[in-house]
C-alpha cells in the first residue's frame, strides 16, 4: 500500500492542474467549487496517509493499517465520486447526479479512518496526557 500514498499524492497534483487550466472554462462556479473540493479533499487525506505509513514503520500499525484503508476508500468513494461527477457533466453525461448518492459514504470512511487514529493515539503507550 505505501507505494500508492505517494501515487495518490502526484494523482492529486494531475487532477488539481487539469482542474485549475482544462476544465475551468468549461464548468459553472458550483461545479468548480465541486471540484476543488475533491482536489482538497484528496491532498487532506493523502498527507493524513503519509503519516500513517510514516508512523507506522515505528509503531503497531494494525489500527493505522485499518485507517489506511477507511482514508483509501473515502479517496475512492467521496474524491472520486466528485471528480467522475465533473467530468461526466463536461462530457454531456445527463445521469451524472446519481453519483451524488456515493459522496456520502466516502465522506464517512474519512470519518472512519480519522477515529481510528484517534483512538490510536487514545490507547497509545506513547500519548501524552493532554
Amino acid at each position: 500500500m505505501n507505494k500508492w500514498v505517494f501515487f495518490s499524492g502526484a494523482l492529486a497534483v494531475v487532477l488539481g492542474a487539469f482542474g485549475a487550466h482544462a476544465l475551468q472554462p468549461l464548468l459553472d462556479e458550483k461545479l468548480r467549487h465541486t471540484y476543488e473540493t475533491a482536489v482538497q479533499y484528496h491532498f487532506y487525506h493523502t498527507l493524513a496517509l503519509i503519516f500513517t505509513v510514516l508512523y507506522s514503520k515505528s509503531h503497531s500499525p494494525s489500527l493505522l493499517r485499518k485507517a489506511q484503508y477507511f482514508f483509501f476508500t473515502g479517496l475512492f468513494l467521496f474524491c472520486g465520486s466528485l471528480y467522475t461527477m465533473t467530468l461526466l457533466y463536461v462530457t454531456g453525461f445527463s445521469g451524472w447526479r446519481f453519483l451524488g448518492m456515493i459522496t456520502p459514504l466516502g465522506g464517512l470512511s474519512f470519518i472512519i479512518g480519522w477515529l481510528l487514529l484517534f483512538y490510536f493515539f487514545l490507547k497509545s503507550k506513547h500519548a501524552d496526557n493532554g
